[in-house]
């Protein structure tokens, strides 16, 4: 019931704040940064979705590159 008002009456996530790249060797525990470098952050509940900078739009998913790229760091650790 819980999830079908969220739907209803939820943030639509229509009001973005300006992009914000974390600098290089900074750690960032949201996913959102950690997934292309460059997040917003809806003005209205705060959640981050990570932008990207190349298409100049937020995207949904973490790139195949960024899963790639994070396999390979957890198999060197």
């Amino acid at each position: 019931m819980a999830k079908l008002l969220d739907i209803l009456f939820g943030c639509w996530h229509e009001n973005y704040s300006f992009p914000v790249t974390i600098k290089r060797g900074e750690r960032r525990a949201a996913p959102a940064a950690s997934a292309t470098g460059t997040y917003v952050v809806c003005l209205d509940c705060g959640k981050e979705f990570p932008y990207d900078w190349n298409e100049m739009k937020v995207v949904s998913e973490i790139p195949a590159k960024t899963k790639a790229l994070e396999a390979k760091a957890q198999k060197a650790a």
